[in-house]
């Protein structure tokens, strides 16, 4: 059946994936953790001055 062949052929090429050791697991959580702070931080720095500039236009 196809659907054997396809699972055969599956576990055959993740046998030969490079998967990543744990530390280098953990420096790419890490890089991901800290970006998303600093894009938070800069979306909110950025809302934080429209909110300024827009309240003071409409009023």
């Amino acid at each position: 059946m196809k659907l054997f062949g396809f699972i055969r052929e599956a576990k055959a090429e993740l046998k030969r994936v490079t998967w990543p050791s744990r530390q280098q697991v953990w420096y790419s959580t890490l890089v991901v953790i800290a970006v998303t702070f600093l894009v938070a931080a800069f979306l909110g720095i950025v809302d934080v001055l429209l909110t300024a500039v827009f309240s003071r236009v409409i009023q």
